[in-house]
Order: structure tokens, then C-alpha cells, then sequence
């Protein structure tokens, strides 16, 4: 078997099922879920990067409201995407949901940092990189 076969195996995130265990981790975002599917249900495939804006939207509303006891469960997600996720749903995480939570223009009464505590060590180590995309411009490889 190549390399590519065995690694292709070793995936247990891809497009087809990212979004259920963030679903089940955060049930109210679930709403958000259907109406986005629903909009772009004519397209070939969903564009991910939107929903994960959508969500990083969703996440910053949780922070400003104190309505973060999901938050355990949804970063638990998240590193599950950047160590077990085929590479479409380690990007998507990282430039799709990572990016958005930074977006300074997204937050009103927070500021992207407060995230920091809930972040597991791959998403950290992604969350440092896209700062430091933005702040020196240094590639996020």
C-alpha cells in the first residue's frame, strides 16, 4: 500500500463528517447549521469556510454573552480537526475558524485572546501561527 493509501486511512475528519461531533458538542449552533446547509444546498459542494465563519461568529456571541460551557467540548472538536482531520479540515479549521475568532472587526465586547484558555496544544500552536500571519506576515505553513 503507498504512503498515501495508509495516510488517507489514518483521517478521521474530511468534508463528509466535520461538522457532526461540533454539532453534538454544541447543539445550539445547530440551527445555524441547517439554515447555511439550506442556502447553498444547490452548490457541488458545501463551502466549509463560510460555516466555520459562521461559527466563529456564533462562538464570539457565546464569549460576550458568559455562555461558554460548551466551549470544552467545541475545542475538543477543533483539535480533533487539526490532529485527525484530512488536510481540507485541518486548513479549513485553521484559516476558516482560527482566522475568524482573531478578527478583531468581529468582536465587540471581547477580544480574540480570551479564546486562548479553551485552545488544546495543536490548535494553540495553529491560533500563534495565523497571529503571527497577521502581525509580521510570516506564512502559515
Amino acid at each position: 500500500m503507498s504512503e498515501n493509501n495508509v495516510n488517507a486511512l489514518s483521517f478521521e475528519f474530511d468534508r463528509s463528517n466535520m461538522f457532526e461531533p461540533l454539532l453534538q458538542a454544541d447543539p445550539s449552533f445547530r440551527e445555524k447549521w441547517e439554515t447555511f446547509q439550506e442556502e447553498y444546498r444547490s452548490d457541488d459542494e458545501l463551502p466549509f469556510y463560510l460555516a466555520l465563519s459562521e461559527l466563529a461568529r456564533h462562538l464570539i456571541q457565546d464569549l460576550e454573552t458568559g455562555n461558554t460551557h460548551r466551549f470544552d467540548a467545541v475545542f475538543d472538536v477543533v483539535e480533533g480537526w487539526h490532529v485527525k482531520g484530512d488536510p481540507y479540515v485541518k486548513e479549513a479549521a485553521t484559516v476558516g475558524l482560527l482566522e475568524d475568532l482573531q478578527n478583531g472587526h468581529l468582536h465587540r465586547k471581547t477580544r480574540s485572546d480570551d479564546f486562548i484558555p479553551w485552545l488544546r496544544p495543536e490548535t494553540l500552536g495553529w491560533w500563534t501561527k495565523v497571529h503571527e500571519f497577521w502581525a509580521t506576515g510570516k506564512p502559515i505553513i
